[in-house]
């Protein structure tokens, strides 16, 4: 058996469109509030925590009354502006009934391209948190495109919250998903699955079994939260991959409890014959 050693002062959550919204579409608000109480008991614990949280365009198509995003850039543009405002209103009520204060930061890749760009998001990031205040981060979907050589986008906030976390010297980052953790064949299709709890290295075999995204609402899969774990490696930085149901799970993964799937640098395992 590993026992899980957490170091968790400076803490990235990030949260998938699908743990926050609905299959039918509406807006998931159980599990916003229950994010909102995890990040909160954290923050009065002494920890340092930062929210990415995707669900603006599923906001949006909740707000305008659609089931199917749209395929018109623009639509989907106009989509994320709608959606990431009544976001940060929920997300800014639900946490101010647990008494934390948020932020927001909306970012595109160009400002980690540029030197003097980047070092004013890690100076934002800074005084924040050292306001006791919670950033809540996303990716600024109503202008952030791909166009010609002009790379604004980050493809989706797995690789996002892996870039905040090692931009940021964070020493955790929990992705919470629609799945428990990663398994050795998809459980979907196999009853014989089994959920892997540690991994210090992802081979090529490991990430060409990976599959897309599940549903409508989301863009991101098992494969971008492997490529987040990848960069969380290569830092000599934690991740853990683990269902976001119910979000209070984030405070059993930061007391070791052995949920979802641990990725971690070899150094930190401890193995126990029992």
């Amino acid at each position: 058996m590993v026992e899980r050693t957490i170091q968790s002062k400076r803490i990235v959550v990030k949260i998938g469109t699908s743990s926050l919204i609905y299959p039918n579409g509406q807006v998931n608000l159980e599990t916003i509030d229950r994010l909102a109480y995890a990040l909160a008991a954290l923050n009065n614990k002494g920890h340092e925590v930062i929210l990415v949280s995707s669900g603006a365009i599923g906001v949006g198509l909740a707000a305008e009354g659609l089931t199917e995003r749209p395929e018109s850039i623009a639509q989907q543009q106009a989509l994320a502006a709608v959606g990431q405002s009544e976001l940060i209103s929920l997300y800014t009520k639900r946490f101010s009934d647990y008494g934390a204060r948020i932020g927001q930061l909306l970012l595109t890749h160009d400002v980690f391209e540029y030197k003097l760009s980047r070092q004013h998001v890690m100076d934002a990031f800074d005084a924040l948190l050292a306001q006791n205040i919670i950033p809540i981060v996303n990716e600024n979907d109503s202008v952030a495109v791909d166009e010609l050589d002009h790379h604004t986008t980050f493809g989706d906030n797995d690789q996002l919250s892996a870039l905040v976390a090692t931009r940021i010297d964070a020493d955790l980052l929990v992705v919470l998903s629609d799945i428990e953790g990663l398994y050795d064949k998809d459980p979907h299709k196999f009853a014989d699955a089994h959920l892997l709890t540690s991994m210090t290295q992802l081979g090529e075999d490991v990430m060409a079994g990976a599959t897309g995204s599940s549903t409508r609402f989301g863009t991101g899969g098992m494969v971008t939260k492997l490529y987040a774990a990848a960069r969380m490696l290569a830092h000599q930085k934690q991740m853990v991959l683990a269902s976001g149901a119910d979000p209070r799970i984030i405070l059993q993964i930061v007391e070791g409890a052995p949920v979802g799937t641990w990725f971690h640098p070899q150094e930190m395992e401890i193995t126990h014959n029992d």
